[in-house]
Parts: C-alpha cells; structure tokens; sequence
C-alpha cells in the first residue's frame, strides 16, 4: 500500500539538567505538535485518525529513547517512532550533568487508498 506525505513538521527539546534522551525527545516532539494546526485534512476527506505519523528522534545515543512514551505525545493517528543518531550532548563543566538536546521530525502521511 503506497502513502503520501502531506506534512513535515520539526521541533527541538533540551533536558537541561539529567541527561534523560526521553525527556528531551517528548519535548521535542511537543514543541514540533505546537507549531501545527492541521485545518485543510477535512476539506480533502480525511480525518485525523487515518493520519500515518512517523516520528523521528535523534539523539546521541537513540537506544536510550522510550519509543512508546514519545509516541504518547502524539493525539491522534497511527504513531511510529524511530530513534536515530543525532542530537547534542552538552556536558556541565563540572562534568557530573548533562544537558540532552534531541531534533524531531514528524511526517504526516495518508495511505493513497484513504
């Protein structure tokens, strides 16, 4: 079954002070969702929960990541979420925390048959 993409949205997060990859991953993904208002899916037929959501997280180290707590700050559709290398590790100068910078890239798709 082919889809086509019909949004791309991104969003940064940062877990200040920790270095928890799932906290900084939810906020960005958060920070991606807030910047959406998805109007015009009504007038082309579809409904929010046909929407395909792939959800990208990179972090520096993506086996770190809780796939299931990052798709839980997605609403509506079929959620899939790949963490991949990414990111920016900002260690303190005392060397004891770790500030956690994740990227999130989230692709809306509907399957051609909708």
């Amino acid at each position: 079954m082919t889809s086509t993409r019909w949004l791309t949205e991104m969003g940064m997060g940062v877990d200040v002070h920790g270095g928890d990859y799932t906290k900084a991953g939810r906020r960005a993904v958060f920070d991606a969702l807030r910047h959406s208002s998805l109007n015009f899916f009504q007038a082309a037929g579809k409904t929010r929960e046909q929407m395909q959501i792939e959800v990208r997280v990179a972090v520096q180290k993506p086996d770190e990541v809780d796939v299931d707590a990052i798709a839980a700050e997605v609403p509506y559709g079929t959620v899939t979420v790949t963490p991949m290398a990414g990111g920016l590790d900002v260690p303190a100068p005392n060397g004891v925390d770790l500030m956690v910078i994740a990227n999130a890239a989230i692709l809306v798709s509907f399957t051609d048959e909708d």
